[in-house]
C-alpha cells in the first residue's frame, strides 16, 4: 500500500479516537512491556508515539511508505521522543537483525495483502523476529465489513481549502473483497484552483479459520480472537476482529 502525494492528508484526516482505542487495547494486552516493540505498518508513527509516551521503553516504527515514515519522524520530534524507524515489506523483512516481544499491526494493515500467500509470508516475518513467548497483536476487517458494511459506503468532507471523497464498492467475483476510491481536492495558490488527487485501495478478508490456521501452522499458540478493540467476545457478528497470539517456545 502506497499512500504517495497525499500521505499528510491521510494523517491528518484519521480518526484520532481510533489510536486512541488502538493504543487501550494494546496498552490492556501487552503481557511484557519493558519488552522491544515493533509497531509493524506504523505509518505516520501516532500509535508508536502514543506508547513511547506511555512508558514503553523501545518502540520502533516500521513501514513501507517512505512519506509515512517522513511524518513519522516529525510527530516523534514534536512529542520530542527517540522513535526508530524502518523501511520495508511486511512480507519480507528477514534481513533486519533485531527480535521483539511484542509486533502489532493495526488499522487494516493486513487487509492490503493480496493473498493467502503473502498473509503466511508476513506472519511467518513477524514469528521469526519475536522473542520465545512473544506477542503479537493486530486487526483485521471480518467479512461482515467487506460483504455489507462497505459496499456502497460514501464519505465527504471539507473544509476551505481541501475536499475529500471516499466511496467503496464491493469486487465482482472476488470473495470478501473491497475497493475504496479516495479523492482529495486541494487548493494550490499557484493555479488559484484545486489539484486533484485520487488513489484506489483494495482490502481482503478471509473467514476467522483462516487466520487461526495460518497462525498455527507458522507456530503461534494461545490464540486469542476478540471483537471491539477487546471488548467483547462476540466474534461472529463482529466488523472487526483482534487477535492476540504467543510465539511458541
Amino acid at each position: 500500500m502506497n499512500y504517495g502525494t497525499f500521505a499528510a492528508l491521510y494523517d491528518e484526516l484519521f480518526d484520532e479516537s481510533a489510536y486512541q482505542d488502538w493504543f487501550d487495547y494494546a496498552k490492556a494486552a501487552i503481557k511484557q512491556p519493558d519488552g522491544r516493540l515493533l509497531e509493524l505498518a506504523g505509518g505516520a508513527g501516532r500509535l508508536a508515539v502514543m506508547l513511547k509516551q506511555a512508558g514503553f521503553p523501545e518502540v520502533f516504527n516500521f513501514d513501507l511508505s517512505p512519506e509515512m515514515l517522513k511524518l513519522a519522524m516529525t510527530h516523534a520530534e514534536d512529542a520530542q521522543i527517540d522513535l526508530p524507524l524502518i523501511e520495508g515489506d511486511m512480507r519480507e523483512w528477514s534481513d533486519l537483525d533485531l527480535t521483539f516481544q511484542t509486533i502489532t499491526c493495526f488499522a487494516d494493515s493486513l487487509n492490503y495483502l493480496k493473498n493467502e500467500h503473502e498473509l503466511a509470508q508476513t506472519f511467518q516475518q513477524v514469528y521469526d523476529h519475536l522473542e520465545n513467548d512473544g506477542q503479537f497483536l493486530f486487526d483485521v476487517i471480518t467479512p461482515i465489513q467487506t460483504d455489507d458494511v462497505y459496499p456502497g459506503y460514501m464519505y465527504n468532507w471539507h473544509d476551505e481549502e481541501t475536499a475529500f471523497m471516499w466511496s467503496s464498492f464491493g469486487i465482482e467475483g472476488e470473495t470478501h473483497t473491497v475497493e475504496h476510491e479516495l479523492t482529495f481536492f486541494v487548493y494550490e495558490e499557484e493555479i488559484d484552483g484545486y489539484r486533484q488527487l485520487q488513489e484506489i485501495h483494495t482490502e481482503k478478508t478471509y473467514d476467522l479459520k483462516v487466520y487461526v490456521d495460518l497462525l498455527e501452522k507458522v507456530g503461534f499458540t494461545n490464540i486469542e480472537v476478540t471483537a471491539d478493540f477487546g471488548r467483547s467476545k462476540d466474534t461472529e457478528h463482529a466488523t472487526r476482529w483482534f487477535f492476540n497470539a504467543t510465539k511458541g517456545s
